[in-house]
Formats: C-alpha cells, structure tokens, sequence
C-alpha cells in the first residue's frame, strides 16, 4: 500500500474541485462528501440518498464495527440537497454506471482520485487523501487535535498529527530552515 498525503493547498483543493465537477457531479461529490466528513471511503461508498436527509450521517463503520455520527457541515448540506434533488431514497449516491443501483468501487474511486490528482501534478494521492484532507484542514482551523482524535478513533495525538501530515509539515520547515 502507498503512502498518501493530505492536499494542503486550498487553491489545488478547488482546482481539484473544479475539475471533477467538469467531468462528472458524481465524482466531485464524493471528493466534496470525502473531505467534509472525515469517513474513510469504504464508509463514503455505501452512502445512499436518505443518507443526506438528516443533518448529519449516522453509520456502522466498515473498519471498526464502531456506530458512528458524524454532523454535515451547512456547505456540504447545501451542496448535498442540491445533487440529491429528484434521487429516489433507496438510490446509492455515487452510483455505478454498472448494473441497477449499485455503488462504485473503491479501485472506481481510487481511478477518479487518480485522475485529478494528474490534472494538478500531484503523487502520493489515493482514497485516504480524502480522510486525511479532512483532518489536515481540521486541525489547521481548530488546532484541536484532541478532537481530531476522537473524530478519527485514534489512540494518541501524536498518531493523529502524523497521519495528517503535521509532522512531516514541520520536519519540511526544519529542513528547509537548516543552515551549516
């Protein structure tokens, strides 16, 4: 498994944006769904259109077995409203262009991600980007990585701050910094 990193950059985020919903409203949707909530993908897939009735998402984590209840943040309800106008409940919202209402894939997923990650240069982009974009621009706002932690189920802080990339943020400046 490759080693991803957050998208740090708020002007790549939205070329990002930009670009997904140029292709399809599906896919930026789930980017949008992905770095709003924090859920990792396999939990991001299976949402469905009743899902987004409620102000927050209420789900049985796929990783942990953990219920889980995560509230939508007032752009990521407008944004949600908006794309699921005229979709039956029952419907999946990132439905497959395969068979009758069924979910995409997570290797779907990854090929999305993939793809707009050429668009803007980036490497080190997959799935988990989108779990870990959430928690960078989280912590970044709140400097809460208490909280972080106990969105992410993680057992300490210092494993949060390294798996969104704080760390290796301030070994780059450290480095960056180093003089002889």
């Amino acid at each position: 498994m490759n080693f991803v990193q957050p998208i740090r950059d708020p002007e790549i985020l939205r070329e990002i944006k930009r670009f997904l919903r140029e292709k399809s409203e599906r896919n930026y949707m789930m980017f949008v769904v992905g770095i709003n909530s924090g859920l990792r993908i396999s939990d991001i897939l299976p949402l469905r259109v009743s899902d987004t009735k409620r102000p927050y998402f209420s789900l049985r984590e796929m990783k942990t077995k953990k219920q889980k209840r995560i509230d939508m943040t007032p752009s990521l309800k407008r944004e949600l409203k908006a794309y699921v106008e005229g979709k039956e409940d029952h419907e999946f919202l990132f439905k497959s262009r395969e068979g009758i209402n069924k979910p995409i894939g997570r290797s779907m997923a990854y090929k999305i991600l993939r793809e707009a990650a050429e668009y803007v240069s980036m490497d080190e982009i997959g799935t988990h980007t989108l779990r870990k974009t959430f928690g960078y621009h989280f912590y970044k706002q709140t400097k809460d990585v208490a909280m972080l932690q106990e969105i992410f189920n993680h057992s300490s802080p210092a494993i949060t701050l390294k798996y969104i990339g704080i760390n290796q943020d301030i070994l780059d400046k450290a480095i960056k910094n180093f003089k002889i």
